[in-house]
């Protein structure tokens, strides 16, 4: 039975814990009743992951990941690699799972691939297993068959690859590989994901003749992981640079073995350093690094235009909301352009929903093509709450207005689940209907959320989430 202030007089969403429903995965999100004062560690970062576990793969020895993320994405990554042939054997014991030792072997298909609903997955591996010898069929979860596949699909054709998908550009598609990819000259359009470039850049060094790729759409989102993919590569001693803006070229060669520690994850930070806005108080996350490529690092830029205080010392950046929007601060709404950092869209515009004047955030018209249409997805489910958001052709337009509390949709995802909580530290009766989405990048969200974060009680996630 749902634990709520609608079927539980007893429940008091201030003082109690918030439970999860372990059949639904669905939880009311706790109301925050004092400004914070929080100090929280992080799992590794997916995209570091998922990006070092094909490198590491694909590289001349075994590699190390120390400090991994262990989450359903990293999880389907793993799994895919070992049906291709590499061992992955789980070392250690550290705070968020063992770390990764994975030495790799000849790459073998006849074998099938499950994406699950991860983007790295489904546009990473296929130019892996171009390389191996055999047939490998690709396919993941229902959601998935709506995530745009046709860039690297008709990449894989022009490198010589035999690729069937029925013409649908989409999940599930099969591809019959010879053990070799010529590699060379290629163009794409990667307007809807910077996976498309990664995904190619990451195999390149194997490929016969290197890759010379460029990109020939409009424009290109996320840049900031292309350059996470290109510095991950030149750490493996892999010959890369971009001689012009969306152009690369890789040299064929070994890619090293090496032993990675895995940065925790700051786009996972976001709800967590945006409720000190919200509750009020501090928020500090631990290991944040001095210098990474991970678009996380835009909060510390981000969060100030909103009024909060960002400080880092010692190697733990720290978020001052002041008495935050639940004590009566008020916070002005901002217009951002997030072309650069688009998986923060959803926690930024939760905040902007409790802001005190309108905001437009823009650059983020790619997220229609994630795991969920987010600009769609958001407008609809604060808009359910009462809110006013606009969708715009590369954005939305979020004109706060009083909210209240009712049910709101994950759409299978994470980061959905999440900006639900966020509008929930400010809004009582925040029923999100599948918290359990949080596991494709952070299966312990509701623990941290509810014990770190609010400190109240126990943990609260049931088990099995993965």
């Amino acid at each position: 039975m749902l634990i709520s202030k609608y079927s539980n007089p007893d429940f008091d969403p201030y003082q109690g814990e918030s439970l999860v429903e372990p059949e639904t995965g669905r939880w009311v999100a706790p109301t925050a009743n004092g400004p914070l004062s929080a100090r929280l560690s992080l799992p590794g970062s997916k995209s570091l992951t998922n990006r070092e576990l094909v490198l590491a793969a694909l590289a001349d020895g075994p590699s190390t990941l120390r400090s991994p993320l262990h989450s359903r994405d990293s999880n389907l990554m793993v799994e895919a690699l070992r049906s291709l042939g590499v061992s992955i054997e789980e070392t250690g014991d550290g705070p968020f799972g063992p770390d990764l030792l994975i030495t790799p072997g000849e790459l073998t298909g006849s074998t099938s691939i499950d994406c699950g609903l991860a983007g790295t997955v489904m546009r990473f591996l296929p130019p892996v297993a171009a390389l191996a010898v055999g047939p490998v069929a690709f396919d993941g979860d229902a959601s998935a068959r709506r995530r745009p596949m046709r860039t690297t699909i008709d990449a894989l054709r022009a490198l010589g690859v035999d690729v069937s998908d029925d013409g649908r550009g989409t999940l599930p598609f099969s591809l019959y590989a010879m053990g070799t990819v010529e590699g060379g000259d290629l163009e794409i359009d990667a307007s809807a994901s910077s996976q498309f470039v990664s995904g190619l850049l990451l195999a390149a060094p194997r490929f016969a003749r290197g890759l010379h790729l460029r990109h020939v759409g409009k424009h290109l989102p996320s840049m900031p992981h292309i350059e996470m993919t290109i510095e991950t590569l030149r750490a493996r001693g892999v010959s890369v640079h971009s001689p012009a803006a969306g152009e690369w070229i890789v040299a064929p060669g070994p890619i090293a073995a090496l032993d990675v520690d895995i940065e925790p994850d700051l786009s996972n930070a976001a709800p967590f350093l945006v409720a000190a806005l919200v509750a009020g108080g501090t928020v500090t996350i631990e290991g944040w690094p001095t210098e990474t490529t991970q678009v996380g690092a835009h909060l510390a830029r981000i969060l100030p235009l909103f009024g909060a205080t960002v400080t880092t010392v010692d190697g733990a950046l720290t978020v001052d909301g002041g008495a935050g929007i639940v004590g009566g601060r008020s916070v002005a709404g901002i217009d951002l352009d997030l072309s650069e950092g688009g998986e923060l869209a959803p926690a930024i515009v939760a905040l902007a929903a409790l802001a005190d004047s309108p905001s437009r955030i823009t650059g983020i018209g790619h997220l229609r093509g994630h795991e969920t249409d987010r600009l769609a997805a958001l407008a609809a489910e604060i808009n359910g709450l009462g809110g006013s958001v606009a969708e715009l052709e590369d954005g939305l337009e979020i004109t706060p207005q009083k909210l209240s509390g009712g049910p709101w949709r994950t759409y299978e995802d994470h980061r959905m689940a999440t900006a639900g909580a966020i509008i929930g530290l400010a809004v009582e009766g925040v029923e999100i209907d599948d918290i359990r989405t949080t596991s494709k990048t952070l299966p312990q969200f509701a623990d941290l959320w509810t014990g770190p974060l609010l400190g109240r009680g126990a943990p609260t996630t049931p088990s099995g989430l993965l």
